[in-house]
């Protein structure tokens, strides 16, 4: 596919939606709406035993939501979008949002919440060795509550549809993968 032109209809510092018009391999033509946002991780932090998660509003779904830590770099002060080592953000996002030090970081997969109409990628860490600290929230996580799941809870949680987020769901398989995979067990 061969992108004609593109167009931003529109942006805030968070995300740009953009529409391209693209010709297609039989000639043909079309458009493709696009939402770019910058890429984001997920941390799964877990002592052995329990996994930590946070609760927080969730303003489009207009419900508050049980989730593992995560997020991406806060935009420039001039609005524009930034990146960064996601391993550096996913120890940053830990730390801000739980109060947790985490000495080992392994990362479980990369994934594309939303492949045909997002261009943003999701890096997903499986946090352990785990420090308690106080949390450095940013002001819109001031709601935030945080707290300790068994592995039977946090699976229940995910069967019942108390936990909603995609995102925790993918990397709690993600975590199922690495430990059918690895020594890390049950």
């Amino acid at each position: 596919m061969e992108t004609i032109d593109s167009r931003e209809v529109y942006a805030n510092p968070w995300m740009t939606v953009r529409e391209d018009r693209i010709r297609r391999a039989d000639g043909s033509t079309g458009i493709y709406g696009v939402v770019d946002k910058v890429n984001y991780v997920v941390i799964v932090p877990w002592d052995g035993a329990r996994f930590h998660l946070v609760e927080q509003f969730r303003y489009p779904l207009q419900q508050r939501s049980w989730e593992f830590p995560g997020g991406a770099l806060p935009p420039a002060p001039d609005g524009t979008p930034t990146d960064g080592d996601p391993l550096d953000i996913a120890h940053r996002e830990l730390r801000e949002e739980t109060g947790l030090r985490a000495a080992t970081m392994i990362p479980l997969g990369e994934l594309a919440p939303a492949p045909a109409t997002c261009s943003q990628r999701g890096r997903f860490f499986l946090a352990t060795d785990l420090t308690p600290g106080a949390h450095e929230r940013e002001v819109e996580e001031q709601d935030m509550r945080s707290a300790w799941f068994t592995r039977g809870e946090l699976e229940s949680m995910i069967a019942s549809g108390v936990i909603v987020d995609a995102d925790t769901v993918a990397a709690y398989m993600l975590l199922l993968l690495q430990e059918k995979g690895s020594s890390l067990g049950r």
